[in-house]
């Protein structure tokens, strides 16, 4: 765009018009990138996959910045004159009046406002406000789905769904699909004492890819009872089949979770998908599944929206966030909202050695990165503005003293330049401190396969201690705390040398040369606060981590470019071809 010299309505048009062009130019390359997803599947070439989310994942903020660019450029002096972006504004809402989810368009406009202006807290002259941004308020159409009626035989139903299903790939063995699809469905009904008829099954017409699998999205109606319906697809050397049929809705949320890398489906319409979605996974935040989507900036003004109306609906008070005190972040939450807020410090105290642009590129690396359904997806923000009477005196006191370079008081609020949001989880050495026997030692395995499933995505903790990882309601284990995150591959895995007297084994301190790098897992157990019985399970099940062997060899496997998947689906609902 040229140096706008021309009358302000003029100039209003024409950079309201660039802003829309603009997004439309990202939306379109994000669908590219996300049509890319079954050829990904057909040939399986998840290594492609992988740099496919991280490139979707990017798309945004080049965009933004990019547009920006022009903009102050094609404006010159008046790139931040207030009165001209007021008329920007105005325009813009009339240009997409009838385009699909014009959110995500007002969502990219404050993007770019924000960003030119560096706004603190709203600006509702110059920007959309996000608690003014409902992309479900104007639905009035549902998003395409496929309709299979029940003519009294469940076999033929899914045979015309699974039929529908086409890849370049052929099917291995379509009828014991169907079949193994059909009888899961049947024994669930009766499980639950639903002898009633199905009525139809109903899917949404785009098969939804993640990493290694496919996914049909659905649902199941009888005449007095609507259930979710995921199918997942696997592709193998001899073709694809069903490895597994989910129809609870806790299985259902945890393959839709915030820990897992976001989906490529390609949807028309977004909002319309995510109505969908919510009608089967009732308690699913709409800002999680817009996010999950793929469109993480729209969840994060859906987060922001939810936060803001939460905070007009309540009186509590901001406090500490339950768990021991961290020595990076100042972390936490509002009891009636289901969050965590994390600020850096502005100094770590010893033996922390990481410093402050090294913690944000750790998150940042988690946000690109296959989180495995084993790291939280922490949202970034900038320049939020809270009420100052929200803050507990203890936890307001610690902000002021501890992180004055990032929260200042303007008047009566408190300005965060930069802070980080998460779901809330409980910690799991206070999870363990309250659980009953049998909950302690299921959750205390899972923490085993939580290190297993992270290391098999190229991520060693750093920190393994209790108090780093959280445990959903689904009682899953979750790594949250990244300043000590690495690489597998960047890590050197060592036995501990054998003393060579009593001296050095009294020693409190290593008595051989121990590199920066250099990690000794057989010593990881010493640290782990569990008690005898929690510790024997642990060891029992998952004691190969504990092995600097069981560490070199998944350093080979990922150097090798093997990509070891790590399902989001329980194991008792995987089928293997040769028992389907």
């Amino acid at each position: 765009m040229h140096k706008i010299t021309t009358k302000p309505a003029s100039a209003a048009r024409d950079c309201a018009r660039q802003i829309v062009d603009a997004f439309a130019r990202y939306n379109a390359e994000f669908r590219a990138i996300t049509r890319r997803a079954p050829q990904r599947f057909d040939a399986r070439d998840w290594k492609g996959g992988q740099r496919d989310a991280v490139e979707r994942i990017e798309l945004y903020e080049r965009f933004v910045n990019q547009t920006v660019a022009e903009l102050r450029a094609a404006l010159g002096a008046e790139a931040e004159n207030r009165a001209l972006w007021r008329q920007i504004h105005g325009e813009f809402t009339a240009q997409i009046a009838e385009l699909p989810d014009p959110e995500f368009t007002k969502t990219f406009f404050s993007s770019i406002s924000r960003r030119v202006f560096g706004t603190v807290g709203v600006a509702p002259d110059i920007e959309f406000v996000a608690t003014e941004l409902d992309p479900l308020a104007g639905i009035h159409s549902a998003v395409g789905t496929n309709a299979y009626v029940n003519h009294g035989s469940l076999s033929l139903l899914f045979e015309d769904l699974l039929g529908d299903v086409r890849f370049r790939s052929a099917w291995h063995d379509l009828d014991k699909s169907i079949a193994h699809v059909a009888t899961e469905v049947r024994a669930y009904l009766e499980a639950r004492g639903e002898r009633r008829d199905v009525v139809k099954v109903e899917v949404i017409r785009p098969v939804f890819y993640q990493i290694s699998r496919a996914y049909v999205v659905g649902r199941v109606v009888g005449r007095q009872f609507v259930m979710p319906l995921v199918i997942a697809l696997k592709n193998t050397d001899s073709g694809v089949l069903v490895d597994a049929v989910m129809l609870a809705e806790d299985d259902i949320s945890i393959v839709f979770s915030f820990t897992r890398s976001y989906f490529h489906v390609d949807l028309e319409r977004v909002a319309e998908a995510v109505m969908f979605l919510k009608s089967i996974m009732p308690r699913k935040p709409v800002s999680e599944l817009f996010t999950v989507l793929g469109r993480a900036r729209q969840g994060k003004t859906e987060r922001y929206r939810e936060l803001m109306h939460n905070l007009d609906r309540t009186d509590d008070q901001f406090v500490h966030a339950p768990g021991e005190r961290g020595l990076v972040m100042v972390c936490f939450t509002l009891p009636s909202f289901d969050v965590v807020f994390k600020v850096i410090r502005d100094r770590f105290p010893y033996p922390k050695t990481v410093l402050r642009e090294e913690v944000v590129a750790k998150y940042r690396m988690v946000f690109i990165h296959d989180r495995a359904g084993r790291l939280v997806d922490a949202q970034e923000f900038r320049r939020l503005r809270f009420p100052r009477t929200r803050f507990a005196p203890a936890l307001l006191e610690e902000l002021r003293r501890e992180t004055a370079q990032t929260v200042h008081e303007e008047g009566a609020d408190l300005v965060f330049d930069h802070l980080y949001i998460e779901r809330r989880m409980t910690p799991l050495n206070l999870y363990l401190r309250d659980a009953p026997t049998a909950d302690g030692e299921r959750v205390v395995l899972d923490y085993g396969q939580c290190i297993r499933d992270l290391a098999y995505t190229d991520i060693f903790p750093g920190d393994l201690l209790l108090k780093n990882f959280g445990v959903t309601r689904h009682g899953r284990v979750i790594f949250y705390d990244y300043d000590e995150l690495c690489r597998v591959t960047d890590c050197n895995f060592r036995d501990v040398p054998e003393a060579t007297n009593a001296d050095d084994e009294m020693r409190g301190e290593a008595w051989f040369y121990v590199g920066e790098n250099d990690v000794f897992p057989e010593t990881f157990i010493s640290f782990l606060g569990f008690n005898e019985q929690q510790r024997a399970a642990l060891l029992r099940m998952h004691g190969e981590i504990l092995t600097a062997a069981f560490w070199r060899g998944v350093q080979q496997r990922l150097r090798e470019g093997e990509v070891v998947e790590v399902l989001p689906y329980h194991p008792h609902r995987v089928r293997v071809a040769g028992s389907l």
